[in-house]
């Protein structure tokens, strides 16, 4: 699997599992990531690479920007209709 900073992922395990999250970096095994809400911008978390899947979305920067957009990006995705 390879990871991009910026891509959309699924949690898999733990917690956080069916949620969507952003890709914020890529440290040896594990993925760090953020939603704007429970996992922000400035403190992400750590993730196993096996306990999360990719999904074919990646956002850009902009997107990324603040928490907020993130938040709203990353709920467009998962309701598309409203």
């Amino acid at each position: 699997m390879d990871f991009k900073e910026g891509q959309v992922v699924l949690s898999l395990k733990g917690h956080d599992k069916g949620e969507l999250f952003a890709v914020k970096e890529i440290a040896n095994r594990k993925v760090l990531i953020c939603d704007g809400k429970s996992r922000k911008l400035e403190k992400p978390k750590a993730k196993n690479v096996r306990h999360v899947a990719l999904t074919d979305v990646t956002l850009d920067k902009d997107s990324m920007a603040t928490n907020r957009k993130l938040r709203k990006t990353l709920n467009k995705i998962a309701n598309p209709r409203g």
